[in-house]
């Protein structure tokens, strides 16, 4: 018994052809490698920028150079325009580097004598530091006294400070380091300090204190550690230790 031979017609033809076709076309399709789906509220890879980290926050006064966790500070009365605490800076530096268990703290003390020049370079360091962090006041107090012609003459006419950044201008153009050195000022004068350079030695251990006169050479720092570190001073009132020879510093 022979069936009768089934000859499709040319439509089903083009119609089973299309449809061969459309099976390729999705089996290569899903040989394909897949782009991510994106998270539901995260940004898509393309057209929406990534947020930008935020900023560290700027560090703010009390200025110190040197270890965080030193057991013993000290603490510098300076002015700006004082010619014996410019050149008393580079030395407590030095030796502030050789020292880890000591750090040095930065506390305003313009002197009448030297302003209005005094408190201007105060309040270009101030506004450095409130810019760019403990790094950037240190080296602005670095580059005042190497261009100041000191003793209230301030800066060279026309000299502007290179690191100044549109920050540290909207400082300047504040009230906000005015009322920061007053009351530094203020407190210096509440603590019987009036000349610079003072240094006031901290244990911070302890909480004791000692009250150092003029600028003090590195043996003289180290018999005053010894003698926080034993105890020899009250918590209550800081004993005072007049400045030993300096040799060839000024006086």
């Amino acid at each position: 018994m022979q069936f009768a031979r089934f000859i499709p017609s040319r439509s089903v033809a083009l119609v089973a052809l299309l449809a061969v076709i459309a099976l390729i076309a999705a089996a290569w399709l899903g040989m394909q490698p897949q782009a991510p789906t994106a998270e539901r509220g995260s940004p898509s890879v393309q057209g929406t920028a990534q947020p930008a980290p935020a900023a560290e926050a700027s560090a703010a006064p009390p200025w110190r150079y040197g270890r965080d966790d030193a057991r013993f500070t000290v603490v510098e009365y300076a002015d700006l325009e004082c010619p014996f605490c410019r050149a008393y800076f580079a030395v407590l530096k030095r030796w502030i580097d050789t020292h880890p268990d000591v750090n040095w703290q930065w506390h305003h003390l313009p002197l009448t004598m030297h302003e209005p020049a005094a408190s201007t370079g105060a309040r270009l360091v101030e506004c450095a530091g409130e810019a760019g962090g403990q790094a950037a006041f240190w080296e602005a107090v670095e580059w005042v006294y190497a261009h100041t012609r000191g003793d209230g003459q301030g800066l060279p006419e026309g000299l502007r400070y290179p690191g100044l950044t549109p920050a540290a201008q909207q400082c300047l153009d504040s009230d906000r380091p005015d009322a920061l050195i007053r009351a530094q000022s203020a407190s210096a004068a509440q603590e019987g300090v009036k000349a610079t350079p003072t240094l006031r030695l901290q244990d911070r251990q302890s909480g004791k204190t000692l009250l150092l006169h003029g600028p003090v050479e590195g043996d003289a720092l180290l018999s005053a550690i010894d003698l926080l570190a034993a105890g020899g001073t009250t918590e209550t009132a800081s004993n005072e230790m007049p400045a030993e020879s300096l040799g060839d510093m000024p006086r």
